[in-house]
C-alpha cells in the first residue's frame, strides 16, 4: 500500500520510513503543509499520516481541502497536540484516527492495518479469496493449508491484488501500490515479483489479463466457485 507521510521532524520521519519500508508500505515523504496538498492533488494514496504542526499550512488545513475537494483517503493524525479538543477538530474535520506522539512504531503500523482493512472492506487482518489467504500481520500466504513466508514485495503487491478480488490491476497500477518516490523501478520489475508469488503460491494464484493486468480471482469460499463481479 502507498502511503503519503507528512512530517517535518527530519529524524521522526526518517525513522517512521524505514519502519513503513519494513512493513512493506511504499511511502512517499513530505516535510509542510504546501508540499502535502500538492502530493495529493497529483498522486494518489491509499493512506495518510499527518502530522498538524507544519510549516506553510497546517494539517487541519491540508485535511479541509483534501476533504473539500472529495477525497475520502484514510488520515491518520499523528501529532504532539493531544487535548481532547485538538483530537475532536481534527476527527470532526475528517480524519479517520488519531495518534499522540511520542507513539509506540508497533501501535502505529496495527492503527495503518486497520486503516487498511476497513479501506478495503475486511474485518479481519486475514484477507481471502476462498482459496487463497494472506495474512497481514505476519506477511504469511496459505494455499491448501500450507504456509508460504513472502518478501516484503511479493506481500505489498500480493495485497493490493487481495484487496481488490476480481479486479485487474495494471503493471503501472501495481508499481504505484508497491513503490515510492525516488525508487528505481527496472521495468519487468512486477512480473519478476509475479513469478515468484506463482512459484510459491501456484500457477492458477494470480491470473494474467492479456494487455490489461494481473488480478486474483474472486471466489466463493464456500463452494470454490467464481463470483461474479
Amino acid at each position: 500500500m502507498r502511503v503519503l507521510l507528512v512530517e517535518d521532524d527530519r529524524m521522526l520521519g526518517s525513522a517512521v520510513v524505514q519502519a513503513l519500508h519494513d512493513a512493506s508500505y511504499a511511502v512517499d515523504w513530505v516535510s509542510d503543509g504546501v508540499q502535502a496538498s500538492g502530493a495529493l492533488e497529483r498522486h494518489d494514496f491509499e493512506l495518510i499520516l499527518l502530522d498538524l504542526g507544519l510549516p506553510n499550512r497546517d494539517g487541519l488545513d491540508v485535511l479541509r481541502r483534501l476533504r473539500a475537494s472529495g477525497d475520502a483517503t484514510p488520515v491518520l493524525i499523528i501529532t504532539a497536540r493531544d487535548t481532547v479538543d485538538d483530537r475532536i477538530e481534527g476527527l470532526d474535520i475528517g480524519a479517520d484516527d488519531y495518534l499522540g506522539k511520542p507513539f509506540a512504531v508497533g501501535e502505529l503500523l496495527a492503527r495503518l492495518r486497520a486503516l487498511g482493512r476497513r479501506q478495503g472492506g475486511a474485518a479481519t487482518s486475514v484477507l481471502t479469496n476462498g482459496l487463497l489467504s494472506l495474512e497481514l500481520t505476519s506477511k504469511l500466504a496459505r494455499v491448501d493449508g500450507a504456509e508460504h513466508p513472502l518478501s516484503n514485495r511479493e506481500f505489498a503487491l500480493l495485497q493490493a491484488l487481495m484487496l481488490r478480488p476480481g479486479a485487474v490491476l495494471s503493471r503501472t497500477q501495481l508499481e504505484q501500490k508497491i513503490y515510492g518516490w525516488g525508487e528505481e523501478v527496472e521495468s519487468n520489475a512486477v512480473a519478476v515479483i509475479i513469478h515468484g508469488l506463482r512459484r510459491k503460491l501456484g500457477a492458477d494464484s494470480i491470473r494474467n489479463v492479456r494487455g490489461l493486468g494481473w488480478m486474483v480471482e474472486r471466489r466463493d469460499a464456500r463452494d470454490g466457485e467464481e463470483r461474479p463481479q
